[in-house]
């Protein structure tokens, strides 16, 4: 799952999840960034500094990995195959970049586009989050304009209308094979 930061990917997944806990993982990240005022480590993300993510390069235990707005971000093999194993559909939230790299790699994985209804739907969002200055919100709308051009090769585009979340999660729900 990618789109623009801010969209409302990371409160989808928790929606599906809550629906759905048996039947779902959400791959949980690696990030050098600080946590959010609403963020723990091991649930969120698993927040590390730049030496333990370049080891985690080196070791070979991500399956893909990038430099987003100045932090890096991959996504730890284990989560993906500890829970395929068992029969688990798995959640990754990646970036645009990053989707596509795993498309190359993950032949078998459908691959979503979370859009906002509107930009300023999204700068909206952006505000409201009270975690983004005002020269970093201008910089995701512009990287959510090129991200939306992207968007024509995911096998699914979803957009996440303000106040209508469930609709969003109906969409993914079917798409993925939960209802």
């Amino acid at each position: 799952m990618s789109g623009p930061s801010g969209v409302g990917k990371d409160t989808l997944m928790e929606l599906i999840e809550k629906r759905y806990p048996e039947k779902i993982h959400i791959v949980i990240t690696a990030t050098t960034r600080e946590p959010r005022s609403n963020e723990e480590n091991g649930v969120n993300h698993f927040f590390v500094n730049k030496d333990k993510f370049n080891q985690m390069i080196d070791n070979g235990e991500l399956i893909e990995w990038a430099k987003v707005y100045e932090n890096l971000y991959g996504v730890p093999e284990s989560e993906i195959t500890n829970n395929i194993s068992k029969n688990i559909k798995v959640f990754i939230r990646v970036d645009v970049q990053g989707a596509r790299r795993l498309k190359e790699i993950l032949k078998y994985a459908v691959f979503i586009f979370i859009s906002p209804e509107s930009k300023e739907d999204l700068k909206k969002r952006l505000i409201l989050r009270h975690e983004n200055s005002e020269s970093d919100i201008e910089k995701r709308l512009m990287m959510a304009e090129t991200e939306t051009i992207e968007a024509d090769w995911f096998n699914f585009i979803v957009v996440n209308y303000s106040d209508q979340a469930e609709k969003a999660v109906l969409e993914l729900s079917d798409i993925i094979g939960l209802n």
